[in-house]
């Protein structure tokens, strides 16, 4: 499992790097999205995902760390996603004024020469 995640993180990263190096603004956007994605990945699997283990801790037990998962990076990738969806809908407005003004959606706002 851990390599499968390991894996997917890792290709997830490496799409979103190849894509923000892309010439086009919508390219980039997406480049942005996957990126985002595989950090949002790798905080939650850095807060120990496993099954059938209770989020918080139960009442009359002792507090052992083995016993319940963090709910803090689960938190915390909740909220970095609903204010991924918010940029990303910013990002598309800016691509879509930035071409209504500019003719072209290229990152440097020229086509190249062909």
């Amino acid at each position: 499992m851990e390599l499968v995640l390991a894996l997917g993180i890792g290709v997830m990263a490496g799409v979103g790097v190849w894509l923000l190096l892309r010439p086009r603004t919508y390219q980039v956007i997406l480049g942005i999205s996957f990126v985002s994605y595989a950090v949002n990945l790798f905080i939650f699997a850095m807060g120990r995902v496993s099954v059938d283990q209770a989020p918080i801790k139960e009442a009359g037990k002792l507090a052992n760390l083995l016993q319940y998962d963090d709910p803090l990076p689960q938190a915390l990738v909740l909220t970095a996603i609903v204010i991924g969806f918010a940029m990303m809908g910013v990002y598309l407005v800016v691509l879509l004024v930035s071409r209504g003004l500019n003719g072209t959606d290229h990152v440097d706002g020229e086509e190249p020469d062909a």
